[in-house]
């Protein structure tokens, strides 16, 4: 019964003009993972996305490597965003994946999240590693609605650092977005408690949402989006997000939590939120 309903709800926010954004941490390729390496759950990530069909999706902590073992295995994607460490492909991206055939890209870009964000590579305040935001202005084919998407991952030992990079990207969210409609996604690496999240709430900046929050309907069965691998004994922390602008209505949530019964994909669960102009 709860497929069936879960099956029904799938249908019904898929149709009547809706768009589907997923965000998801995918967990770097790295041999200390053993088991859960990249090479043994790439098909496991993109069997999950391909199930739950989003129209846009962002990647954080994805090497080259896994972003063209993500095109090769999506087919249906094209996809924006460079490496952190030199703005080409080095380092980690956090990239945004889109459905080709829906949408035409307008344009993009990537900043750095420091004092200087158009030198690659630059970091700022107390951040422990470089971090970016890649963002891509987008128009549906079909309807014309044109929209806006950003993709980060904050700082994980900075607290200034994500303060800042929440504050900058308010900025430059206002400057480039404009009165346009827009999603913000990404590991954040702060919860819904932190300073930076009262960013969120600051109506000088701007006029955002959690979808968490927003959603007429949301199936998340607990607010945890960091978990580590392991099913049995996973960490439960709420530091992944998507934002939407107020021009945008969150019909449905969703905190993705389907596993093999021992492990999840990632160390990270994908979030999901169906939205309407």
């Amino acid at each position: 019964m709860r497929f069936l309903t879960l099956a029904l709800a799938f249908f019904f926010f898929s149709c009547n003009g809706n768009l589907r954004f997923l965000t998801y941490n995918i967990r770097l390729d790295t041999p200390a993972d053993g088991v859960n390496q990249w090479p043994n759950r790439k098909e496991k990530v993109a069997a999950l996305l391909q199930k739950h069909d989003p129209d846009v999706f962002g990647v954080q902590e994805a090497r080259h490597n896994q972003m063209t073992d993500l095109e090769t295995l999506l087919p249906a994607y094209a996809w924006l965003g460079v490496g952190r460490d030199d703005g080409k492909t080095a380092g980690e991206y956090s990239a945004i994946f889109y459905k080709k055939e829906k949408f035409d890209l307008l344009q993009s870009g990537t900043f750095w999240l420091s004092e200087t964000p158009e030198v690659p590579a630059s970091k700022s305040w107390d951040a422990a590693i470089t971090r970016v935001c890649s963002w891509g202005e987008f128009q549906d084919k079909k309807s014309g609605k044109k929209f806006f998407v950003f993709n980060t991952h904050f700082d994980h030992i900075g607290e200034t650092a994500r303060l800042e990079s929440m504050k900058l990207i308010a900025e430059r969210i206002r400057e480039m977005a404009g009165a346009s409609p827009f999603v913000l996604m990404g590991d954040f690496n702060f919860n819904p408690e932190a300073a930076p999240y009262q960013v969120v709430n600051d109506a000088t900046r701007w006029k955002i949402k959690d979808s968490y929050l927003a959603a007429e309907k949301n199936d998340a069965k607990n607010a945890c989006t960091w978990t580590g691998f392991q099913v049995e004994g996973a960490e439960c922390n709420r530091i992944d997000y998507i934002f939407t602008s107020e021009k945008m209505v969150v019909k449905y949530f969703n905190i993705i939590d389907e596993n093999d019964g021992t492990y999840f994909p990632s160390d990270h669960l994908p979030v999901l939120a169906v939205v309407k102009f």
